[in-house]
């Protein structure tokens, strides 16, 4: 029922920029839900990447990405945005977004998201 379509993914060069986009088909997707990002690398388990509450607007971001990625929303195009900079080649994954629902699980956790996209690539080469 819900679809969410992420894009933007590209191959660009380490510190380049990139924008994701994690777009719904109306607002009610998002209205009193949370949007995360999520990453998997070839051969290794999907891992978070940052979370952001739609009604308040609290961010959430992993370690590895703290600083140097940005979290935002677009209430009336119903998208949500990661903002990427200084891209290191440790970034190369396929990007997901996913609505959060539960809130009692950590934002990291998995359990906490009932709808996925299907995934952006980024690549980011040296």
């Amino acid at each position: 029922q819900v679809q969410l379509v992420e894009s933007g993914g590209g191959l660009v060069q380490v510190g380049d920029s990139l924008r994701l986009s994690c777009a719904a088909a109306s607002g009610r997707t998002f209205s009193n839900f949370g949007v995360g990002w999520f990453r998997q690398a070839p051969g290794k388990e999907r891992e978070f990447v940052a979370v952001i509450n739609w009604n308040i607007g609290r961010t959430t971001y992993a370690d590895s990405v703290k600083g140097r990625f940005t979290v935002s929303k677009d209430n009336a195009k119903h998208t949500v945005y990661l903002q990427m900079n200084s891209l290191k080649t440790g970034d190369t994954a396929v990007y997901y977004c996913a609505r959060r629902y539960r809130y009692y699980y950590p934002a990291s956790d998995e359990r906490e998201y009932d709808y996925w996209g299907q995934g952006t690539q980024v690549t980011v080469s040296s």
